[in-house]
């Protein structure tokens, strides 16, 4: 089967795909065809392309292949070049166009939506949305960054010293995670609020503070966000303005596929923030979650905040972009590939392929029938007072043993060290002190270290257990019958810890290489 890969409108920098992804492409049994100059944007160069396997070919012969591959949606003039039976591939979104859809199937043409992935566990490699909004979120603190004026990370020197920039963001999605982490690595001090309580551990990991939303909101069945009702909106639009106001930026990033952008902050919270402040609205192409977003553009307000309003972020990226939305491409048509014989099969018993569907043999076929995904919970009923009453005896008991073990155990550890320290010399005094001091050190100093860096904190550690292991080892042979058991029980123990840490070590790093 012939697959076409045409130029985008002149607005659109990404590219459908890249010579890396035509390779696997042409693996899959696909004569690809790339209309020329499609990758100059995104600056892949029509060579590459065809020392990967593709023919060059005018836009007529692109658009006219039976399989067509987009970024987003096909203009008035390119629907006319499609071809009745031909298959288009790409961003549609069908919930907010349905004239799109409508002139699809007047057509014939077989529309699946890209991003309209369902978000379930094997769909994870197709979907669209996240892969786009990690570089999104990325380039949201980059353009925070250029329009705040000044550095985001404090600095102290001889002229004087000033405080980090404090970074907020509202979702703690793809995007929001990508954003507090960037933001955090340049150096500021960032806050998170999500109305979602179980990610706060996701947010702490990549080094923020969790700022939890006074209010509960259900989670939609099919995995994306849902609307707030009108009480949960208004308690957690204080908690924004409170934030914004104590923040030099604020990136926001609610959007709800197929409806208008929540507003986050309205005039008066923007008014509330200091002159100079930035806010990055992600969801400007969907509105806006601010009051004065101007999609697009960026704006500043009466009273100095700057508002970026950008709907291409991920597109400012073009090439990281390209190489992430062909290989999403690739994995979905993997899928629909089975024989890897060129053979594009349309299964509408498959729950990926059919929720991505749009129309069919000129039959709507949108919306989907709905999906349930793990990430909404199930229903558990309330327990009973006797049981919140035994729950809590529980509990309170397991404090109180806890509590009381931690006492017996510094008390012996107490007398241990106190009789170590009576039988050896007082010359040997001295060295205690040290180690106490050094176990008091560490503890503060590791209990700080951001989970992110527990890894690398471990190739420290084996050093450390490196360094004992020699030391023990000259030991193993001494007269005094106690130093020479101490020194084998280090061997055994540091011997333990090297080779586990290794061991560790290498397991991690084969999640990062290639199959």
């Amino acid at each position: 089967m012939r697959l076409g890969v045409p130029c985008e409108s002149p607005g659109q920098r990404l590219v459908a795909a890249t010579p890396q992804s035509v390779e696997r492409l042409v693996r899959l049994g696909y004569e690809v065809c790339v209309e020329r100059g499609a990758g100059h944007r995104a600056r892949f160069h029509d060579a590459d392309y065809e020392a990967a396997g593709a023919s060059l070919v005018d836009g007529d012969a692109a658009w006219g292949c039976e399989l067509v591959l987009g970024v987003q949606a096909p203009a008035t003039s390119d629907l006319d070049r499609l071809t009745e039976g031909a298959t288009f591939i790409g961003r549609l979104d069908p919930g907010r166009h349905p004239e799109l859809v409508e002139a699809l199937r007047a057509r014939g043409v077989t529309a699946l939506a890209l991003d309209a992935v369902p978000r379930i566990s094997r769909a994870q490699a197709m979907d669209v949305l996240s892969s786009q909004a990690n570089l999104a979120g990325y380039r949201a603190v980059i353009e925070a960054a250029a329009h705040f004026g000044r550095l985001l990370n404090g600095q102290v020197t001889a002229a004087g010293k000033f405080p980090p920039a404090t970074a907020y963001v509202i979702g703690a999605g793809v995007a929001g995670l990508a954003a507090i982490g960037t933001a955090y690595s340049l150096g500021a001090v960032v806050r998170g609020t999500d109305v979602r309580p179980e990610v706060a551990d996701q947010v702490r990991s990549m080094g923020a503070e969790f700022i939890a939303v006074p209010t509960a909101q259900d989670v939609s069945s099919d995995g994306y966000a849902q609307e707030m009702s009108a009480d949960q909106a208004a308690r957690a639009a204080l908690l924004y303005a409170e934030q914004a106001a104590r923040s030099d930026i604020v990136i926001t990033t609610a959007n709800i596929p197929g409806r208008r952008a929540p507003i986050l902050l309205d005039r008066a919270a923007i008014d509330a923030m200091r002159p100079g402040s930035v806010v990055v609205d992600m969801a400007a192409a969907n509105g806006g979650n601010t009051e004065l977003t101007v999609p697009g553009e960026v704006v500043t307000t009466d009273g100095g905040v700057i508002i970026v309003g950008y709907t291409d972020l991920a597109g400012r990226l073009p090439s990281q972009a390209s190489q992430l939305y062909g290989q999403n491409l690739v994995n979905l048509l993997t899928l629909m590939t089975p024989g890897k014989d060129g053979r594009f099969t349309l299964d509408l018993d498959d729950q990926i392929v059919r929720t991505i569907t749009v129309c069919h043999d000129s039959e709507t076929l949108w919306p989907p029938p709905p999906v349930t995904v793990s990430a909404a919970p199930s229903a558990t009923p309330a327990p009973s007072a006797d049981e919140v009453a035994r729950t809590e005896a529980q509990e309170a008991a397991a404090r109180a043993r806890s509590r009381r073990n931690r006492i017996i155990g510094l008390a012996l550890a107490s007398l241990a060290g106190a009789a170590l320290i009576l039988v050896t010399p007082a010359a040997v005094t001295s060295h205690y002190i040290v180690l106490a001091l050094s176990i008091i050190l560490g503890f503060h100093i590791i209990s700080n270290v951001t989970p992110a860096l527990h890894t690398p904190l471990m190739s420290v550690t084996n050093a450390i257990s490196g360094i004992i292991l020699l030391g023990a080892i000259s030991q193993v042979g001494h007269s005094n019958l106690f130093i020479s058991t101490a020194a084998f029980v280090a061997v055994v123990l540091s011997t333990i810890n090297v080779f586990g840490g290794f061991a560790v070590t290498h397991r991690m790093l084969a999640m990062f290489k290639k199959d």
